[in-house]
């Protein structure tokens, strides 16, 4: 549950950045959030909660795997002090692998995760954490070996979730159930980045999540 006065992080690859502007750092300001689903939600809280003082902020950087994340993870997370953070990270860490073989595998992406988020448990103890499932859709750039990649890492997320008790977006299975409402490309041009429909369910699932 999003509490009044409450300071809201959206961290995470290409998917949340989706063309922030890097040198704004203002909350609540359509620029700095960019046009994906932090934008999204960013306009619904607001609209719906004018008097609670909420301050969305983005930092997502396109292109980032979660080494890349905990790398700058003091700067862009522990020392903005978020209320709640919500973190999707993931399909790079497989892409970079199938396009270049500077991926990040399974196993060191969950040692990584849970390092980070072990990290932000001690620096902000009171930190409310959203884990976002990564997601792909079959058309575009999706090939078949990927599935039990990002599964796999699905399951990290799910399991890092239930360790540290936290809010888990299920963005793959609501993407998946809604490839039988309409064609994959509908959602996702590539199979990765969301349409703005995509993001817009994407928007939808996670105010859902998180309440």
């Amino acid at each position: 549950m999003i509490q009044t006065h409450s300071a809201i992080l959206f961290q995470g690859d290409s998917i949340t950045d989706c063309g922030r502007q890097k040198n704004n750092p203002q909350p609540n300001d359509g620029g700095s959030l960019g046009s994906g689903y932090p934008g999204l939600i960013a306009a619904r809280l607001l609209k719906d909660r004018p008097g609670d003082a909420l301050q969305l902020l983005n930092r997502g950087i396109s292109g980032n795997r979660i080494v890349d994340l905990y790398a700058r993870w003091k700067i862009d997370a522990i020392n903005l002090k978020p209320d709640l953070l919500s973190i999707l990270i993931g399909v790079n860490d497989a892409w970079h692998e199938f396009g270049s073989q500077n991926g990040v595998e399974v196993e060191r992406y969950a040692q990584f995760y849970r390092m980070l988020l072990e990290w932000t448990r001690r620096a902000l103890p009171k930190i409310q954490l959203v884990l976002c499932e990564p997601f792909i859709l079959p058309c575009g750039v999706i090939t078949p070996a990927w599935r039990p990649d990002i599964a796999a890492r699905c399951e990290v997320v799910r399991a890092l979730a239930l360790e540290f008790k936290t809010v888990l977006v299920p963005f793959q299975s609501a993407f998946t159930e809604a490839t039988q409402r309409a064609p994959a490309e509908y959602w996702s041009a590539d199979g990765v980045h969301p349409t703005l429909a995509g993001h817009q369910l994407m928007a939808d699932v996670w105010l859902r999540a998180v309440g």
